[in-house]
């Protein structure tokens, strides 16, 4: 979704944290000029809606202070079950000029929502396996949800040029730091606090893409319930730091069995990928989110569903200036996938 080549933040607004990501243009690449996470209250933010948006503009506006960004122009993102919808689809080939309709009428056919009520994009992927056909790939979000996100940045002081969706944005993030192997199905699966983003790529285009409304708060209310604590001393359990009383042996019991809840939603959109397509396996999940560092949980995933696990590095073919703390990049590089892709995008581009 366009609004507006200047100096733009990728700026990532989750449940429980906003990822701020300033990259700047060099000769052989990019530069990592800027990076800031600030940690949000809880209930501020639920299943992807703003819920107290005057307390989210403030928390934006030290975030960018604390940071020392000095560029206003943002790129955001949005994502959610129930406000978008991505489906890919084949047409028969014609020019972007003739698609504005043809998109429209699709766009109803899979829509479960008003279409007045909805922004749409489109991206053409390339020619389907049928002759003179063309895959093209649909993005449709409530105008809502675009405006409830578009607001809390402009009241921050912030200029939004681009809303993306979380899933493009790791998309971004992973083709300019891996390799991209034409024959093989990448799964990139973001795991937050309270949603789930998988993008499927076979050879580096979306084949597949599923937001749930399961995350990381699922391991945070299971250790409350468990050990009866506020959510701040689950939190602090869940990160392996100490609570008095409790052992860290009967923690990692706790998180390994409130793993399977998520490991079950992960499979079971696998499991949709299968049925679906024709392609039929997965041979690695690139795995970002603040779950990636949790306990077990990446060994764990890899053994649940049978495919290797890799954590992202967002940073891989990045520059990095010696000012950056190396264990605090290590600490905060799952939680800025969606920033860094953010911070790739400009405006006008598809």
């Amino acid at each position: 979704m366009i609004f507006g080549k200047k100096d733009i933040i990728g700026l990532d607004i989750g449940s429980k944290h906003i990822k701020a990501i300033h990259l700047r243009d060099s000769k052989s690449g990019y530069i990592l000029e800027r990076l800031g996470v600030i940690t949000l209250q809880p209930e501020l933010i639920v299943d992807g809606s703003i819920l107290d948006s005057t307390r989210v503009i403030e928390e934006i506006k030290q975030l960018i202070s604390e940071t020392n960004i000095k560029a206003k122009d943002v790129t955001l993102s949005v994502s959610g079950h129930s406000s978008v919808i991505i489906k890919r689809v084949s047409l028969p080939q014609m020019t972007e000029d003739e698609m504005d309709e043809q998109i429209r009428f699709e766009a109803e056919q899979y829509i479960p929502f008003d279409i007045e009520e909805v922004n749409l994009d489109f991206q053409i992927l390339g020619s389907a396996e049928e002759e003179k056909m063309m895959d093209v790939l649909i993005v449709a979000v409530k105008k809502d949800k675009i405006n409830e996100y578009v607001s809390v940045a402009r009241e921050a002081g912030l200029n939004p040029v681009v809303v993306d969706v979380d899933a493009f944005a790791l998309e971004n993030m992973y083709e300019l730091n891996y390799e991209i192997k034409e024959s093989e199905n990448v799964a990139l699966v973001n795991i937050g606090a309270g949603m789930i983003n998988i993008n499927i790529l076979k050879g580096g285009i979306s084949v597949f893409t599923r937001d749930s409304s399961v995350g990381g708060n699922l391991l945070t209310e299971a250790l409350q319930r468990e050990f009866t604590v506020s959510y701040a001393n689950a939190e602090k359990l869940k990160h392996e730091e100490a609570v008095e009383g409790i052992s860290q042996e009967d923690v990692k019991a706790i998180l390994n069995s409130a793993f399977e809840d998520i490991f079950t939603e992960i499979a079971r959109s696998f499991d949709y990928f299968r049925d679906t397509t024709n392609y039929e396996n997965i041979d690695e999940i690139i795995l970002s989110g603040g779950v990636a560092l949790t306990g077990d949980f990446a060994v764990s995933l890899s053994d649940r569903v049978g495919v290797n696990v890799n954590i992202v590095d967002p940073f891989k073919n990045i520059e990095i200036p010696d000012t950056f703390d190396e264990e605090y990049l290590g600490k905060v590089a799952p939680l800025v996938a969606v920033a860094v892709g953010l911070a790739l995008r400009r405006a006008g581009e598809k």
